[in-house]
């Protein structure tokens, strides 16, 4: 049963990886004009410390769900470093999909947390999804649904800071069943 399970997280991660090469072909700035369009966000972006920016982040479970993704961490306009998101769930879960995430911090404290080494949500932690044609709530907390037909769709959910931060999703495309939980782990590499 053990090895049933490894192989099961090792296929899924690389599925996730896979949804996660897409990201060379998304731009960092197409992401965040992406956020930029949802009336939710634009505040955030005129009012935060700084944010980190994942254009693409990969999805995917049967049981064991993985994802993976890689972002840039900016302070003002100014990008920092590189972060990466890595995300461990088991429960009831099928599917795979593609997302951007982008998270703002408050204030500098907020930043320095995040911007630690390795920072990681834990199950409570949750994020409203900016373009869904359906509200929907997703978040390492489980229970999640969301679909998409780009930033102009569906009503936009209301959000403030939790913590320091704030989370928003774009779902990019797949379809994704779940009732698990889980945790988001973040490393973060100061720019050189």
């Amino acid at each position: 049963m053990k090895t049933y399970r490894f192989y099961s997280l090792l296929i899924m991660m690389m599925f996730a990886l896979n949804f996660a090469s897409i990201a060379l072909a998304d731009s960092y700035s197409n992401a965040v004009e992406v956020f930029k369009k949802s009336p939710a966000v634009q505040p955030f972006f005129e009012n935060a410390y700084g944010y980190a920016i994942f254009p693409t982040i990969g999805k995917a479970g049967f049981v064991v769900g993985g994802a993976y993704g890689e972002g840039k961490v900016y302070q003002a306009s100014k990008m920092t470093g590189t972060s990466s998101i890595v995300k461990l769930s088991i429960g009831w879960q099928l599917g795979g999909q593609a997302f951007s995430e982008i998270i703002f911090f408050k204030d500098q404290r907020a930043y320095d947390e995040f911007t630690s080494g390795e920072f990681a949500f834990d199950a409570q932690a949750s994020a409203v999804v900016v373009t869904a044609g359906v509200q929907a709530q997703a978040g390492s907390k489980g229970a999640s649904a969301s679909a998409t037909a780009g930033p102009a769709t569906g009503a936009q959910a209301q959000t403030s800071y939790n913590k320091g931060m704030a989370v928003f999703v774009h779902a990019k495309g797949g379809l994704m069943y779940e009732a698990a939980i889980g945790g988001q782990k973040f490393n973060f590499k100061p720019a050189e």
